[in-house]
């Protein structure tokens, strides 16, 4: 099972540049556990120290809202996820 997640600009410094890399899993949460596997500085990024996602990053499936329960989305062959960082500040 090959899945594609695409990297938002702000954190491409941990997956050594690349814009979009290949995971497996069954869900959301399984590929971001496998992706942080290859790439760990997306841990950080990713998630909060008790595991959480991080309320700054946003999951989308196939350009479709992942949320609410981000991590327990199904993903199947072929999808594509898309993780965006919401800019806060004023």
């Amino acid at each position: 099972m090959s899945i594609k997640v695409h990297i938002h600009k702000t954190h491409r410094q941990s997956t050594d540049g690349k814009e979009v890399v290949k995971t497996a899993g069954n869900s959301v949460g399984e590929c971001l556990k496998n992706l942080v596997e290859t790439y760990p500085g997306m841990q950080d990024v990713l998630f909060e120290k008790n595991g959480k996602l991080r309320n700054l990053i946003e999951v989308y499936v196939n350009h479709e809202s992942a949320y609410p329960d981000e991590l327990k989305k199904a993903v199947k062959d072929g999808d594509e996820i898309h993780l965006t960082f919401m800019l806060a500040g004023g």
